[in-house]
């Protein structure tokens, strides 16, 4: 047998093939050949460094973590191992220890490119937004060609602004980020954002416009640019508009949402309904359900949770919650058709802004309850009478629109309460909180 950390000719052949086969995406070919390797060149670091990130690409991550430990016990100075170690834990949610890793690898490498930029994106999902500028600052200041360094600050400064100048220093940041990766338009998404922000929506549709014309086929510059008033606003956001934008945020939209936004819509709605639905035995529809945020929140008051979704990628989110009885890719006026007088309580979290006129999906959710069934929905506040599609991309809604949908959907006890639901740009978005039952 070859000395540990030495490779045999053998070895180190089935090594190389199983890297090639690593970065081409064939996991099984790769486990195979790092396997042989380790039983040719039993505790080989690379083979099992290597071994433990692709166990964690399949979901082994307590099998990978003890995998790369193994290797840095091994070679303890692999700033590499340290870094993707740090890849594992941050993906894990175990953000602490994420940090040491990546700190480590920094020690050992001052300016590792990966450790350097990953250890600016844990420090800000662990909400030290002071600690998290500085290491993007640095960040940058090592590596200034690297698009996702400048892509990734800005959206940062959006997210956690000190004032408008930080906003403003975004669009820099999202500008110099295509000049490196004129393939990545997502920043494009985000530097009309950040120009909606600071109210400059002719400019956020000029770049929705470029946008569109180097991706026809793309529905979300289409939908923002009638979002901006560049074009002519749908009903309702279309399907694919939908599906496409939950589908890229799927895997990190709960970071997103909750800790750069401050999303309250679920709990603010559990809570509304308070002691009205305490200790019952409820077959609930989450509809639009997304990555399940309502779903813990709601369960122990059912006895069948549904979720709905028209993204793949947010229901295979809220299927790892493990706590709905079903989950279900479907458009959501068309699941309500099809399932007249199924349940008792219909949960409607941030659903309804991608509609307009709310007359159509509010009578479908009428008739999908049973006799005496509930209805809470969130929704982003408009003054005045009527509804409107604004820059964000969704909905707004007056409260008379509102209380006459439901009104002339057959709906009783309607309470409309204002709420701040979650910010925008730094700002906090001023909202409604919804109650209303089927009242035969």
């Amino acid at each position: 047998m070859a000395e540990r950390g030495h490779l045999s000719r053998a070895s180190a052949v089935a090594l190389q093939q199983a890297m090639q086969s690593h970065q081409a995406g064939d996991l099984d070919a790769a486990e195979r050949s790092y396997r042989r390797v380790l039983a040719m060149s039993a505790g080989h670091p690379d083979a099992l460094h290597y071994l433990g990130v692709l166990l964690h690409q399949r979901g082994q991550s307590e099998n990978a973590i003890e995998l790369v430990r193994k290797s840095l016990r091994i070679t303890p100075r692999h700033a590499d191992a340290h870094s993707n170690l740090g890849n594992i834990y941050k993906e894990c949610g175990r953000l602490a220890e994420a940090e040491a890793c990546y700190r480590q690898a920094l020690e050992l490498v001052p300016g590792h490119p990966q450790a350097i930029g990953n250890l600016a994106v844990v420090l800000q999902a662990q909400e030290r937004a002071d600690d998290a500028r500085l290491s993007y600052a640095s960040w940058l200041h090592s590596c200034p060609d690297d698009a996702r360094a400048h892509h990734l600050y800005g959206r940062f400064l959006c997210t956690h602004p000190r004032d408008l100048g930080d906003v403003e220093q975004s669009l820099e940041c999202f500008r110099t980020a295509f000049l490196l990766d004129g393939d990545n338009l997502r920043v494009l998404e985000d530097l009309g954002m950040a120009l909606y922000g600071l109210g400059r929506s002719d400019e956020a549709a000029a770049v929705y416009r470029d946008w569109a014309a180097r991706d026809p086929d793309d529905p979300i510059p289409r939908h923002m640019l009638a979002a901006c008033g560049a074009a002519e606003a749908p009903p309702r956001a279309e399907d694919a508009y939908v599906r496409d934008l939950f589908d890229r945020f799927a895997g990190s939209f709960d970071e997103q949402l909750l800790k750069n936004l401050g999303y309250r819509a679920p709990r603010v709605l559990i809570d509304a309904l308070g002691a009205g639905v305490q200790g019952e035995a409820l077959d609930v529809l989450d509809a639009g359900c997304g990555t399940g945020l309502c779903g813990p929140l709601i369960r122990a008051r059912a006895r069948q949770l549904v979720g709905v979704d028209l993204s793949a990628g947010m229901l295979e989110q809220a299927r790892l919650r493990d706590c709905y009885d079903a989950l279900v890719e479907s458009e959501l006026t068309a699941y309500l058709a099809a399932h007249p007088g199924s349940c008792d309580l219909v949960l409607c979290a941030d659903t309804l802004v991608y509609f307009g006129d709310l007359g159509h999906v509010l009578s479908l959710t009428y008739a999908a309850l049973r006799p005496g069934g509930r209805l809470a929905f969130s929704l982003e506040a408009l003054v005045g009478t009527d509804y409107e599609l604004s820059p964000s991309g969704r909905y707004r809604h007056a409260r008379r629109h509102v209380h006459d949908a439901l009104a002339a959907a057959g709906f009783a006890q309607i309470q409309i309460a204002e709420e701040t639901l979650r910010k925008e740009a730094g700002r906090w978005v001023d909202g409604w909180v919804v109650l209303a039952r089927r009242a035969d």
